[in-house]
């Protein structure tokens, strides 16, 4: 029976180093504050002029192709994930094609935009097609460039020490080893509090359903203007917002649900797990999901201190970390698991 492994990690991030205590530079906070409150003490953030989610991403593609002994050429198949495309449209699959210079051969290129929980459902979608045969190797790549749609006053303080940039990326296989690849996925997502961590504007829903006041739309007879309006900058709508309690509550819950779901479905128990990576969101919801599962700190991949939340790329990035660090070999039971923006959610185990 064929399964779907990961043949090959890379991952990239910025050289440039923002601590907390630049940040109180130019908002209303202190490394004392961001620390307690999300684990935070730096993150990085990309050249503004000179590097982008794609460039990132190509980097952090081209190592992993490399560990996977493959050339560029090898790749049929690229999903990429992010919140944080360098155009509106066309999305980065395309721009990633192009870069890595692998256009002639024409492969499918796939975007996903289900931010936090972008990794896992793209890894969700490539065991599907690896599975049924229709592709060999799948380059799965989450990248994020944040620094350039923060808000660095102080009233957006509390989404932007949160954010960094970055990329990771994954070469997906097929494997026959008995027992091996990913076990299995699971994806969710509750649409109910939506606008509860988003970046609304500018956008093409009008005002929020019509909501034409509150965001200085022209009447509705007028073409135009609904993509960006003065009023949207005046106020402060072109940065996201993030209602942070809600959010918490909801992540301890799903994050633990989900994993829970992973474990049953396999027959396997928390003591099983080798390595659990989550999703970076926050140092902690991890801990709080450590503490539920009764996992040592050495069994859980925490790289958020350095690098922050870097959204549809924390995970692939602290994967390869653990993987270059030793802490992934084989036979080992690895647990993927994210909670963001939607709200989604989604959890993978992995038998290296």
């Amino acid at each position: 029976m064929i399964s779907a492994k990961i043949a090959g990690l890379g991952f990239y991030v910025p050289e440039r180093i923002v601590t907390n205590d630049e940040l109180a530079q130019y908002m209303d906070t202190s490394d004392e504050w961001i620390q307690e409150r999300t684990g935070i003490k730096e993150r990085r953030y990309a050249s503004k002029h000179n590097e982008s989610t794609t460039s990132m991403a190509k980097i952090a593609s081209e190592i992993a192709i490399q560990r996977a002994g493959l050339d560029k050429k090898d790749i049929d198949f690229i999903i990429f994930a992010t919140l944080s495309p360098d155009y509106y449209f066309p999305g980065c699959g395309v721009l990633l094609q192009r870069e890595l210079g692998i256009t002639k051969t024409e492969i499918g290129a796939l975007d996903i935009r289900n931010q936090c929980s972008g990794f896992i459902y793209g890894l969700s979608v490539a065991d599907q097609f690896i599975k049924s045969g229709m592709y060999k190797n799948i380059l799965l790549v989450g990248s994020e460039k944040h620094s350039m749609g923060l808000d660095y006053s102080t009233e957006g303080r509390n989404v932007t020490v949160i954010f960094g940039d970055g990329a990771g990326a994954v070469v997906i296989q097929a494997t026959e080893e008995e027992g091996k690849g990913i076990l299995t996925t699971h994806l969710h997502s509750d649409g109910t509090h939506a606008e509860e961590l988003a970046f609304i504007s500018p956008g093409a829903h009008g005002g929020y359903f019509g909501d034409q006041e509150k965001y200085g739309f022209p009447s509705e007879d007028t073409p135009g203007g609904l993509f960006l309006t003065q009023k949207m900058i005046d106020d402060g709508k072109i940065f996201p917002n993030m209602n942070g309690q809600l959010v918490f509550k909801n992540a301890v819950v799903k994050f633990t649900k989900v994993i829970k779901e992973a474990l049953a479905k396999t027959k396997l128990k928390p003591e099983d797990i080798s390595l659990l990576v989550p999703h970076q969101a926050n140092l902690r919801i991890s801990q709080f999901v450590q503490k539920t599962f009764g996992l040592r700190d050495e069994q859980v991949q925490n790289n958020i201190e350095k690098y922050g939340n870097t959204t549809a790329a924390s995970i692939p990035i602290a994967l390869t970390e653990a993987w270059e660090e030793g802490k992934v070999n084989d036979g080992d039971l690895i647990c993927l698991a994210a909670f963001g923006s939607g709200f989604t959610w989604g959890s993978a185990l992995i038998r290296w």
